[in-house]
């Protein structure tokens, strides 16, 4: 990877700074972390990140799917979710929304980088396809 822009969201403050440590890691950039879903929104368009790691549960307003699917919709910005629940009702809900990935918290280290290689590798392959 060369240092994409990967926003992370999750309210929990540990678990998003040993998200962020993994990643950089990893060799990417986080230019931000948010704890709710209405912060993710605007901290995506401040920082126009390359890729969102959103956990679903948020505190707020708005969880996780609905925050993904405004970032995704109007910034155009491939989301991953990152979730310890994973029931039928939110997984289909969850779907609707065209995730790059959803990962079950917790998870390892390279399940971690793999699915963001494959995200964002599905993203650009989409993108090149649309020009």
């Amino acid at each position: 990877m060369s240092g994409e822009k990967i926003l992370v969201v999750e309210d929990e403050n540990i678990v998003a700074l040993g998200i962020k440590k993994m990643l950089k890691r990893m060799g990417f950039r986080v230019p931000s972390i948010a704890a709710s879903g209405e912060e993710a929104i605007k901290k995506a368009e401040i920082t126009f990140p390359d890729l969102v790691l959103m956990d679903i549960m948020l505190k707020g307003k708005i969880d996780g799917i609905e925050a993904a699917e405004k970032i995704y919709g109007t910034m155009d910005i491939p989301v991953v979710y990152l979730t310890a629940y994973s029931d039928d009702k939110i997984l289909e809900r969850s779907k609707k929304t065209k995730p790059y990935g959803y990962l079950i918290k917790p998870f390892e280290e390279n399940s971690l980088q793999n699915t963001i290689k494959v995200a964002l590798g599905n993203y650009r392959k989409e993108k090149e396809k649309k020009e």
